[in-house]
């Protein structure tokens, strides 16, 4: 008894050290992505006038107009952001964003004063929006956002699954950098910004969503209370489509809901923590999808290369 009690206390440990393995690490990326996306910011964007769209750009559109510090700017249009983030997401969304807008809005304000990394525009567009991208692709996947239009966006891939994380930014970025032009009045920064906007779009779709390739999972949930809380998390977490399919197990001779999901191939280590947290007792099957036609995925006019 005493030995099954011990055994037990070690699992226990051992799921727990995992669990804050895992919250480390997690929280390791988002840092590191927190720190880069300001010093994208800081010293190839915003020192050469390059405006990279969303709440960032609008940051650098303001600070031209007042005597207030880009970083401190991202902070503060936040702050309303949030709130309407809290509402739809919860909390502990919110509470991650919160980490990073203070962690990159710090480096901002903390390179303000340096010189820039290079001051040739072209090297600052590809770079700079090549590491914007990186950073804010690195974030989303981790369930955290830069803030702002990371939000945004989100809220509108909440009714519009279809569109793209990378294509939605892409457009709110033009947006932006088109009301640049009314205050820099430079058409070169504006092209250059569009080289931004672009170069970041298609980096970010090859971070969240890597090559085009799919994992089907099928899920049979043994606890039929933790079936829906799995589907929801699956939903919201993953930003995928779930279907039920019906079947009947041969031993119990039972009608049992079977859950199929297709994902992105960079998905399923997330797909596969969600399982594991919602019921680890589970029965999960993953197979490979070799194409995957229709909403989020290929069109069905799409050519076969």
């Amino acid at each position: 008894m005493k030995v099954r009690i011990f055994t037990i206390k070690l699992h226990i440990m051992e799921v727990s050290l995992n669990f804050f393995k895992r919250i480390i690490i997690r929280y390791l990326y988002i840092s590191i992505a927190s720190i880069i996306y300001g010093i994208a910011i800081s010293l190839f964007l915003d020192k050469n006038d390059l405006v990279p769209g969303g709440i960032s750009g609008l940051a650098i559109i303001l600070n031209r107009l007042i005597d207030v510090e880009t970083g401190t700017i991202i902070f503060l249009v936040n702050v309303p952001v949030l709130v309407i983030g809290a509402w739809k997401f919860g909390m502990k969304f919110i509470l991650d964003t919160l980490y990073v807008v203070v962690i990159s809005s710090a480096v901002i304000n903390f390179f303000s004063n340096f010189t820039p990394v290079t001051e040739d525009k072209f090297l600052a567009t590809v770079i700079g929006g090549s590491m914007l991208a990186f950073s804010l692709g690195t974030i989303l996947k981790n369930g955290a956002s830069s803030g702002g239009m990371d939000i945004v966006v989100q809220l509108v891939r909440l009714k519009y699954r279809h569109l793209k994380t990378a294509t939605v930014f892409l457009i709110s970025d033009m947006a932006v950098i088109i009301l640049s032009f009314f205050i820099f009045g430079n058409i070169e920064i504006i092209l250059y910004s569009i080289i931004t906007g672009v170069t970041s779009a298609k980096i970010m779709d090859k971070v969240l969503y890597g090559k085009d390739e799919a994992k089907l999972l099928y899920i049979i949930v043994k606890d039929k209370n933790k079936e829906k809380e799995l589907v929801e998390c699956l939903l919201k977490k993953l930003f995928v489509g779930v279907t039920y399919l019906k079947g009947i197990g041969a031993y119990e001779n039972s009608e049992k809901k079977i859950i199929m999901c297709a994902i992105r191939k960079n998905q399923l280590p997330k797909a596969k923590e969600i399982v594991r947290d919602t019921d680890d007792s589970a029965f999960v099957i993953i197979t490979s999808a070799n194409e995957i036609l229709g909403e989020g995925y290929k069109s069905h006019y799409s050519k076969s290369l």
